[in-house]
């Protein structure tokens, strides 16, 4: 079987889901060309899984700070190339199309009559969720903008629905605790104004991933340059993680045990569901601000124990390589039965 499997690469979460289905993939047998659209070609790093990708324009956001800025995300993209990328996207050699929420892969396999299969959490919200956002128009968003013929969404907790526990990768180190070190990846939001809200928490170090060339610390400020296995390390051993509500980050926090506060991006619906749904599972704390009073009484929070998520790239994987021959229900139950389910606080 061979697979042309697309990733929206707006955000890392999805790059991240894709790295970790990769490995999974090779190991049932099924030969893999992968397509990123949504960054330009020279933002993507440690790609190596990817052997050798194609990457297309596609859609995407963009930000003022923690908003999406709507005007520019209306005037920044460009509908025409897309059409044009869809058309002349060649699936000839493919038997199967996987799209991670990535319109390219997903409109052509649509319009050229590919077997399609979307695995992205944005499918999740094609149920019913615990949240203000997910309704009707929302829904039928998710269906326009990057279409499949079987969608496999994913939560943190399945909600009685076919819904698939988070595709994430083990813990890359063994999950400690520091009770005073936080973690802080607000990527969008000024460097000043972050050091100015967390240095009067005088009695904690925050280590702030930010586009910085090199660490520097300043006080109990502690600015790292991105880069993944650092970023894990400090991860693995923190009491808390403070970020956006991008459901990748916070599935990895979830599972390394950490406390969460999270500022959802305005006028994102994903973040602003993902934000909902987090405080409705009892898992973390939404604020809008960092300078909110809450900010105190969350560094004060004990931690959670850690959440270890079954392999559902295995799962999915296998399911795949045998030609997707029992429903997705079938696999929801296999995933969710390998683990044990985040508990429901709050109804």
């Amino acid at each position: 079987m061979k697979v042309l499997y697309g990733v929206q690469a707006t955000g890392n979460g999805h790059i991240t889901r894709a790295r970790v289905m990769a490995p999974a993939l090779a190991k049932a047998g099924v030969e893999v060309d992968y397509l990123f659209s949504g960054r330009a070609p020279d933002g993507f790093f440690n790609m190596e899984p990817f052997g050798e990708y194609q990457c297309k324009r596609g859609l995407t956001f963009y930000m003022e700070g923690s908003k999406v800025d709507k005007w520019k995300t209306l005037t920044g993209n460009n509908p025409l190339r897309l059409v044009q990328d869809i058309l002349a996207l060649n699936l000839d050699d493919y038997d199967l199309v996987i799209t991670d929420f990535e319109p390219v892969t997903a409109w052509a396999a649509k319009l050229k009559g590919v077997p399609s299969i979307g695995i992205a959490h944005q499918y999740a919200f094609l149920h019913q969720l615990p949240d203000s956002k997910s309704g009707f128009f929302f829904r039928h968003q998710i269906k326009c903008f990057a279409p499949a013929k079987i969608a496999v969404g994913i939560h943190w907790h399945h909600f009685n629905q076919a819904i698939c526990p988070p595709l994430i990768q083990p813990p890359l180190f063994p999950p400690a605790k520091c009770a005073n070190k936080v973690v802080v990846y607000l990527p969008h939001d000024n460097v000043e104004m972050i050091k100015r809200a967390l240095a009067v928490h005088s009695a904690y170090d925050f280590f702030v991933y930010a586009p910085v060339d090199q660490a520097l610390d300043d006080g109990n400020v502690h600015f790292r340059p991105f880069a993944r296995e650092g970023f894990h390390r400090d991860l693995s051993d923190c009491a808390g993680v403070i970020c956006n509500s991008g459901f990748g980050l916070l599935s990895e926090a979830i599972q390394y045990g950490k406390k969460i506060l999270t500022l959802p991006q305005l006028g994102q619906a994903e973040q602003e569901s993902n934000a909902e749904v987090l405080e409705h599972l009892g898992l973390g704390t939404v604020i809008h601000d960092l300078y909110s009073e809450r900010v105190a009484q969350w560094l004060a929070l004990p931690m959670p124990e850690p959440q270890l998520f079954p392999d559902l790239a295995t799962v999915l994987a296998e399911w795949i390589a045998a030609g997707c021959n029992r429903t997705v229900q079938s696999v929801v139950d296999d995933a969710w039965s390998r683990a044990c389910r985040p508990s429901v606080s709050g109804g």
